[in-house]
């Protein structure tokens, strides 16, 4: 059970609370706001999603900005409150379209009256869109979608220069549309959190990919649809159906949403069901198999007198010209007496930032875009308040990277085809498959 359920702001204003048991102090989201904020337990720069303050259970997670908090004073378990954080920020922007201040603020009585049916009295009873709709009424004020920062999903999706459209993200599940007609459509993403970690030879050390295949149904009637993934897919390691090709795919482990029906899945490797309202993941997977990273990270790092040193920070690209990885940020912690760093950029760099984050010691090295095939080189100068008394490499590092990289998996995964059961010959709705890779953990030794 949880006593309270709270959604701060950056700023720490109070957008929602609501006290269901009356046994945490109603203080307590200011509380945990100067905890969270002035945070510097352990030497960590952030605060954890579960800590204790006074006999109180803090659990919280960031949703587009805004902080999802619940509270309790019994032991429950983290990951249910965590899971449940993240699954009523789900519910909210199926009903609202846009997770934002703002459309929180103009639909608070419908946030209200959603929470009302997910917990009662500390309890959850449900966070399926779905059997919402059975139970709440309330129809959305629509935010104006044109002047909202792009801190959705949607904006990361690119093709060539075609935009996808961001109507996945910016449009209620249960809102009617001006002119009661509604678009129909069907969004697939499918998006892999990849963590590899190199040698400072460059070696490839461990590998990983998270991966899951997101829906968001839009259409009327709810009819079937299968979606077919590459033949040549295998699950486990034990499996070698179709594994002797170089091309094929051999995930570690999967698990399917319960709508999903697997009676023809062993046959030809195609999904059926029908798509519930609102997003929900339709296939999670893990794999281990090497896979191609999609940046090297070369670095040099020598002593250059007795008080300097210099580093020089190459990223390569090694995935196809068509594609553009974008909010790249290369971080490397660097020797504890480092004073000050001068950058050097190559000729000709535009959309890159430089800076040294002098209480943590860390160079960070920011790029806006890098068209694959390219190359990135950052030279830095670095001064130090005392001489060097061992090696440098081993008071420097590791380089670690995160980055978005629209169109483009590491796994190989895809959808073949998304068919929609016909209700008529003139039915023929819109279909979005849309891939996208992040880095979850990229680091590279030195």
């Amino acid at each position: 059970m949880i006593s309270q359920f709270f959604v701060l702001s950056q700023r720490g204003d109070n957008i929602v609370f609501r006290d269901y048991r009356g046994e945490v102090p109603k203080g307590s989201a200011e509380i945990f706001f100067r905890k969270v904020k002035f945070w510097k337990e352990d030497g960590e720069e952030e605060a954890p999603p579960v800590f204790n303050v006074d006999g109180v259970n803090y659990f919280h997670v960031k949703v587009v900005g805004l902080l999802f908090v619940a509270t309790t004073r019994v032991n429950v378990s983290p990951s249910l409150v965590l899971e449940l954080l993240q699954r009523i920020a789900r519910v909210i922007k199926d009903y609202l379209g846009v997770l934002n201040e703002d459309s929180l603020r103009k639909n608070f009585v419908l946030v209200y009256e959603l929470l009302d049916e997910v917990i009662d009295f500390g309890y959850v009873q449900t966070t399926s869109t779905e059997l919402l709709k059975s139970y709440v009424f309330n129809e959305p004020l629509v935010v104006d979608a044109a002047r909202l920062q792009p801190l959705s999903p949607a904006a990361i999706f690119m093709q060539g220069t075609k935009r996808m459209p961001g109507t996945a993200v910016t449009k209620s599940v249960v809102a009617n549309e001006p002119g009661g007609r509604k678009r129909e459509e069907i969004f697939v993403d499918i998006i892999e959190k990849i963590s590899v970690t190199f040698s400072s030879s460059g070696y490839i050390l461990t590998s990983e990919i998270d991966g899951t295949i997101q829906m968001k149904s839009y259409l009327s009637g709810n009819p079937e649809i299968r979606l077919a993934l590459n033949e040549d897919l295998s699950i486990g390691r034990g499996d070698y159906r179709s594994s002797f090709g170089s091309g094929s795919v051999i995930l570690d482990d999967c698990n399917f949403h319960e709508s999903v029906r697997l009676d023809n899945f062993d046959l030809d490797r195609t999904l059926t069901l029908v798509p519930p309202d609102g997003e929900f993941p339709v296939m999670n997977y893990r794999m281990t198999q090497e896979f191609k990273p999609p940046f090297r990270i070369n670095t040099l790092i020598e002593e250059a007198g007795a008080l300097k040193a210099e580093v020089i920070l190459k990223v390569s690209a090694e995935f196809p010209s068509s594609i553009t990885a974008n909010t790249i940020i290369v971080q490397m912690p660097l020797p504890k007496y480092t004073t000050r760093v001068n950058f050097e950029l190559e000729p000709g760099a535009l959309g890159q930032t430089t800076d040294f984050k002098e209480a943590n010691r860390k160079l960070e090295w920011g790029l806006k875009k890098i068209v694959g095939g390219s190359e990135h080189t950052l030279r830095a100068k670095l001064t130090f308040s005392q001489e060097l008394h061992g090696n440098i490499t081993k008071e420097a590092g590791p380089v670690s990277m995160t980055f978005t990289i629209p169109m483009y998996n590491a796994s190989r995964l895809q959808v073949k085809y998304l068919q929609i059961a016909k209700k008529s010959s003139t039915y023929n709705p819109y279909r979005w498959v849309r891939y996208v890779t992040q880095a979850n953990s990229y680091v590279a030794r030195i």
